[in-house]
């Protein structure tokens, strides 16, 4: 059996969903072809629509400036745990005029298991003066206004600009910077350049449902380590040669 990066396509793909497990996944041959970049995109945003039909939002959130510091807080940490810590912050503070009135160091033993503590702790404290100061206590509508805020980078501005005010954005992070690889539907040079191949290969109406429907389906098919390509809904149809080497 041979594997063509690119451009190769299975003659008989079938599953079968079912409680979010795949039941049945057959690829009973590939054949060389010419698929384009932009009908393996198109056909992998299908089987992501099919498996993932319902994407909540991973972090749990109040409003925007909590789903703000909730993404601040995400930074090399996992969701599961920020939904964990994020309750007994709010609990104190869930607006920035309360925010304000804690201790640095209150926040950062409360953040603390999330990691990075003193710089998130002193970015939260921080972006919520300024929200006060610049913008009536509300999260800013724009990307310049986001990523100039502390600790507020490309991708939190842009999980703020999807998730809270539902503008068309493409929020790269690890894992889909890993996926685009993986499917070469990027080089995988950097998030940036990324970011950009996915823009242009998806239609923006569909950016802000895809980008969360690739996360899910990292998590559960196509993880960082212990990966096997040939069990993989997309990547043992669509992958790039190298995962089969």
């Amino acid at each position: 059996m041979y594997f063509f990066d690119e451009c190769f396509a299975s003659q008989n793909f079938q599953y079968i969903r079912q409680s979010k497990i795949i039941h049945s996944f057959k690829i009973r041959s590939f054949t060389h072809c010419s698929m384009k970049k932009q009908e393996k995109a198109d056909k992998i945003a299908e089987i992501l629509e099919e498996l993932y039909p319902k994407v909540p939002i991973p972090l749990d959130h109040q409003d925007n400036y909590t789903l703000l510091i909730a993404v601040l807080l995400s930074a090399q940490c996992t969701d599961k745990r920020v939904n964990q810590i994020t309750p007994l912050l709010f609990a104190e503070a869930a607006t920035p005029q309360d925010m304000v009135k804690m201790d640095v160091d209150h926040i950062r033993e409360i953040i603390k298991p999330c990691g990075l503590s003193p710089r998130k702790s002193k970015a939260i404290h921080k972006l919520s003066e300024i929200l006060l100061d610049k913008h009536d206590g509300e999260v800013p509508e724009s990307f310049e206004d986001l990523e100039a805020l502390p600790g507020v980078g490309h991708k939190t501005a842009s999980v703020v600009m999807s998730q809270g005010f539902g503008h068309p954005a493409f929020p790269v992070d690890t894992h889909i910077h890993r996926l685009a690889y993986r499917w070469a539907l990027s080089t995988g040079k950097n998030v940036v350049q990324t970011e950009k191949d996915l823009k242009r290969l998806f239609p923006k109406e569909k950016w802000n449902r895809l980008h969360l429907q690739i996360i899910f389906f990292g998590r559960e098919y196509c993880p960082a380590r212990g990966h096997d390509p040939l069990s993989c809904p997309i990547c043992s149809v669509y992958g790039r040669k190298s995962l089969f080497k």
